[in-house]
């Protein structure tokens, strides 16, 4: 049992399919321009995390260059009322 469309159904499918396929598109549009901000974001915060962990090892070194070689801290002495 076959059916055929008329000339007016085959019109207004296509037009259906045509107007899915433009909203697709436009989400696919969407999609990649988050997923492009999202990118750009990621790399910058992956650059200040790595300045911050540059930051902190230049800051860690600093410290142990000014300790006192006996490897004594003064925060590790205890004050005098304990």
């Amino acid at each position: 049992m076959t059916h055929e469309l008329s000339p007016a159904e085959l019109t207004q499918l296509v037009e259906s399919l045509e107007s899915r396929l433009a909203h697709q598109e436009h989400w696919l549009d969407t999609l990649d321009q988050a997923v492009i901000q999202q990118e750009r974001r990621l790399e910058k915060l992956e650059q200040l995390s790595g300045l911050m962990r540059e930051r902190l090892r230049e800051q860690h070194q600093a410290l142990q260059a000014s300790e006192p070689q006996g490897g004594q801290r003064l925060e590790d002495e205890l004050p005098p009322h304990y």
